[in-house]
């Protein structure tokens, strides 16, 4: 929601929303893009913008190729009634991230965070899934990369740069994505665990056998720990239940969940706090023993994904200043791992920042990015590592 010292821009077309940018470029005034508003609490406490720019008005299918499984969107359009038009068809977004209050993440707020979900384990991430992208830049210039090409930045790969970019760079104001056949069922072997150090061990090994899963994650929560392998297709349960045995040689209580999807919700809540904290860690896969041993010291939940080496840790019921004082030690426990904060307070993100330490050779070549794309610096300024 905009404040009082906010301008709110709602462009109802790409052309509008190049030319706002163009006019804040101008007249120096910090834009802030906006979608569904359900990650606002992302990134480091900035100053409220001048220009709040919302897609909510850039939401259009401009055209969706069934046969060809892709599409053409605008950023503004929520990625649940995206997957509603797609489902119609058989098909789907391989995104499952948390959609947030109200469900309202939009696909141009999902791609800009880099969210991703469980599906990222079969499916990769949000920016393997674009084959174009058209973005308006802080000089009303409007660029183009990939498919249905009609100007590039040479030498640029913008899908790449522009995913989890926070809108640093720029404004998405167009995607074309792929997307994949919606699997007609699906079915989950759950394996339980109070023993974290066992909970590790099953999840390699499970990583790293021939099986073709879609999705593979683990949950640890006050001492339950689980590992969750979903199978998808015509004959999920059956491929399920023919692996089980193997599940069940890691020494993991193994059930069989063939109506999974409510396992799945859970799973992609525990990547979101409301009133707490969460700190992204991302690591290798042998490092979870370590990930999953830090996080039982500071109380937190844990939601990981284990290919990818993702976890999610959430600290419930602390103060922000006890809240702060956990990410500082989970963060020295764990170095050199990343630490990034996502939900969190004002208060702790205006107390720690929520980036962590960047190299300093890394930082150097993301701020010559920032130049080479917003050099009038009004692209939601100061939120992203370094103060980018």
């Amino acid at each position: 929601m905009a404040t009082a010292s906010a301008q709110r821009e709602a462009p109802t077309s790409q052309a509008e929303a190049a030319e706002i940018m163009r006019r804040a470029g101008e007249a120096g005034s910090r834009v802030r893009p906006v979608g569904g508003a359900t990650k606002l609490a992302w990134g480091r406490a900035t100053a409220e913008p001048d220009v709040e720019l919302a897609t909510s008005g850039l939401r259009r299918v401009i055209e969706y190729n069934e046969g060809d499984l892709t599409v053409i969107v605008e950023p503004g359009m929520p990625l649940a009634e995206a997957q509603a038009e797609f489902e119609r068809n058989g098909q789907m977004l391989a995104l499952d991230p948390p959609l947030g209050e109200d469900t309202g993440a939009t696909i141009g707020g999902v791609i800009a965070t880099g969210d991703s979900g469980p599906l990222r384990h079969r499916y990769n991430a949000a920016r393997d899934l674009i084959i174009g992208i058209r973005v308006a830049l802080s000089d009303g210039s409007v660029a183009n990369a990939g498919g249905k090409v009609i100007k590039n930045v040479a030498g640029y790969d913008l899908a790449k740069l522009f995913t989890g970019s926070f809108g640093t760079l720029g404004l998405i104001v167009e995607v074309s994505m792929r997307l994949h056949p919606r699997p007609e069922h699906t079915a989950t072997l759950v394996g339980a665990t109070s023993d974290p150090d066992q909970l590790a061990r099953a999840a390699s090994a499970i990583a790293h056998a021939r099986i073709e899963l879609t999705s593979l994650d683990v949950g640890w929560h006050k001492g339950d720990g689980r590992l969750l392998a979903r199978f998808g297709g015509a004959a999920a349960g059956e491929l399920a239940s023919e692996v089980r045995e193997g599940f069940e040689q890691t020494g993991l209580d193994v059930s069989l969940e063939e109506d999974d999807a409510a396992v799945w919700g859970d799973q992609r809540l525990g990547q979101r706090s409301v009133t707490g904290t969460v700190v992204k860690v991302s690591a290798l896969q042998g490092d979870l023993p370590r990930v999953l041993a830090a996080a039982e010291r500071q109380r937190a939940a844990v939601v990981g994904r284990v290919a990818a080496g993702l976890s999610w840790l959430k600290l419930e019921d602390r103060s922000p200043t006890d809240a702060a004082a956990a990410v500082g030690e989970i963060r020295r426990e764990l170095a050199p791992l990343s630490g990034v904060v996502l939900d969190a307070p004002r208060e702790l993100r205006e107390s720690l920042d929520p980036w962590g330490v960047e190299p300093d050779a890394q930082l150097a070549l993301m701020r010559r990015v920032k130049q080479r794309f917003d050099p009038q610096g009004i692209c939601n300024p100061g939120v992203f590592v370094g103060g980018i």
